[in-house]
């Protein structure tokens, strides 16, 4: 069935590479947040993969890929992309990418041009050089010291609940699983967007952009405003939701990924 949920690996310098598939066609390769995994797309798989070949790959160091040793880097996520692109005999194909995987997303444009046929930016940090500065002096963001009684399981858990409305639980639950196959480095993802310098790549980008974002997200809707300075792209605000909005707009995503991929271009 067109909307049957596959899953597999593909090899690369670092070792296997885990995605889920649906569908067939023109490839979209979406690429999930830190400290996810491709689950954060089971909701939207389905609904893209009815006209479209919709992959969503673990990164490397996450959820069932490979997790070298050595510090995490956007550039070395962005190279398991290319060895996922390039293992599947992906030609030319649509990039998604939502929060760490919108700053992937940007570092594999610039390296493969015209390869990438359209970028869709979601809930993606504008990394600069305020940003790099600030970075030392932030909180950590999903990190947990583990207890013998557990309760670092309910901390993690509360460090996110607050993205997440009641009803929406079975979602966070899969992000504590996320993170915990990651624990002990489930702040590395973070780190390395803090570290990337996204305005000197920025310029190599030669597909057309989309950036949205959640209109609840507010760590990352000030951003629009500067990929549309930066890129001169369209901006657009989902119509509901907060960090994790693949998750909870899935529909709504969906159409916001099907409806750009499937723009009439030059």
């Amino acid at each position: 069935m067109a909307n049957t949920v596959r899953r597999g690996y593909a090899p690369s310098p670092f070792g296997q590479l885990h995605y889920a598939e649906c569908g067939s066609g023109e490839a979209v390769l979406l690429l999930h947040q830190t400290p996810r995994s491709w689950t954060e797309y089971a909701d939207v798989l389905p609904l893209v993969g009815r006209a479209h070949r919709a992959i969503a790959m673990d990164t490397v160091g996450f959820g069932a890929s490979a997790k070298p040793e050595g510090p995490h880097s956007i550039e070395r996520f962005a190279d398991g992309v290319e060895a996922l692109a390039d293992g599947l005999g992906l030609g030319a194909f649509h990039l998604v990418g939502h929060h760490t995987g919108g700053v992937v997303a940007v570092e594999v444009a610039a390296r493969l041009g015209d390869r990438v046929s359209s970028l869709l930016l979601s809930a993606t940090a504008f990394v600069d050089e305020t940003k790099r500065e600030a970075a030392p002096a932030r909180p950590p963001v999903d990190h947990v010291d583990p207890k013998p009684d557990g309760s670092h399981l309910v901390e993690l858990w509360n460090r996110r609940r607050g993205f997440y409305r009641e009803g929406e639980e079975a979602a966070l639950t899969r992000y504590v699983i996320d993170a915990l196959t990651v624990l002990d480095r489930v702040e590395e993802g973070h780190q390395a967007v803090y570290r990337y310098r996204m305005e000197e790549r920025l310029a190599h980008i030669t597909a057309p952009v989309l950036a949205v974002c959640a209109p609840e997200d507010h760590y990352s809707l000030p951003a629009l405003e500067k990929f549309a300075a930066a890129l001169g792209c369209e901006t657009a605000v989902l119509p509901g939701g907060h960090v994790p909005a693949p998750e909870q707009l899935p529909g709504e995503f969906a159409d916001v990924v099907t409806a750009w991929v499937d723009r009439p271009r030059p």
